[in-house]
């Protein structure tokens, strides 16, 4: 995966630094794996508008995406590649021995031929599911459960990747990308590689309208509103708006937010890294 810029031809490819799918091997997915996806704008059951600068975008549809890996000791070989417009990473199309197919999150350096298998006594190649107490100390891995059989939760976006960095008898020490390091049950299941697409993050939209083409309204900052609309806004001429705040007047750029008693906090060993001020 890598990216290209493009000849500035016109003001939006000016700045666009554009992705390659040189990976992808089907333009379309398979059909019995997709299904219609709804898109509500931001609005709740009444209409009303409960989360912003949502609407509008590309017509969809959603890949039915096995995050389980729950199809035990049955090996798959991987038949496509394919960009998924609902996520970063891109997704990999499984062919398992006994005819099923699924969709998974494709893992960097994964190519069509190779052969991955969900087990307890799988080895940690890239591509195979496993539980994390099985898995040697320092193995990199990606989709990773909080709860065994739920499915995976944790370094799903693109090039986003965790390091188990030790176990013990019941719980697993895993490093995840923001820089924490936590406990998590060892019976929880994980991918072993990093996700696809690494270079998501080095892409340029180039212009306002291929946000909108991803179903992002324009955002406008706070200070430029009106007192009615935001505690940051009113004043005569560039006022800076005093004391950072949300919308609905919550201290922001540095207040703490997460409750103390919160229950997962016994299983942080490391906060993440925060920015001194």
């Amino acid at each position: 995966m890598s990216t290209k810029q493009l000849k500035p031809t016109t003001p939006g490819q000016r700045h666009r630094i554009a992705p390659v799918f040189e990976e992808v091997t089907v333009d379309k997915p398979l059909k019995s794996l997709t299904k219609g996806l709804f898109k509500s704008g931001g609005r709740n059951n009444r209409g009303r508008m409960t989360m912003r600068h949502r609407g509008g975008g590309h017509k969809r549809k959603y890949r039915v995406i096995d995050f389980k890996r729950n199809k035990r000791d049955i090996p798959a070989k991987v038949q496509t590649i394919e960009y998924d417009p609902n996520r970063t990473a891109r997704i990999a199309l499984l062919a398992y021995a006994d005819g099923e197919k699924r969709y998974i999150i494709a893992p960097n350096k994964l190519n069509v031929g190779d052969t991955v298998i969900s087990s307890e006594t799988a080895q940690p190649d890239v591509g195979n599911a496993m539980p994390m107490k099985n898995m040697p100390a320092g193995t990199i891995i990606h989709n990773i459960e909080l709860q065994p059989g739920k499915g995976g939760q944790l370094c799903r976006g693109a090039g986003t990747a965790a390091q188990m960095v030790a176990k013990t008898d019941k719980y697993v020490t895993v490093k995840l990308p923001s820089g924490e390091v936590r406990l998590i049950l060892g019976n929880c299941y994980a991918t072993v590689g990093t996700t696809s697409n690494p270079d998501h993050f080095n892409t340029t939209k180039g212009k306002a309208g291929r946000s909108r083409w991803l179903g992002r309204r324009p955002k406008v900052r706070g200070v430029v509103k009106n007192p009615v609309d935001h505690p940051m806004g009113g004043g005569e001429g560039k006022a800076s708006g005093g004391h950072p705040r949300s919308p609905w007047g919550q201290s922001a750029k540095g207040k703490k937010t997460r409750k103390r008693k919160k229950l997962s906090s016994k299983y942080i060993v490391r906060r993440r890294k925060t920015k001194k001020g």
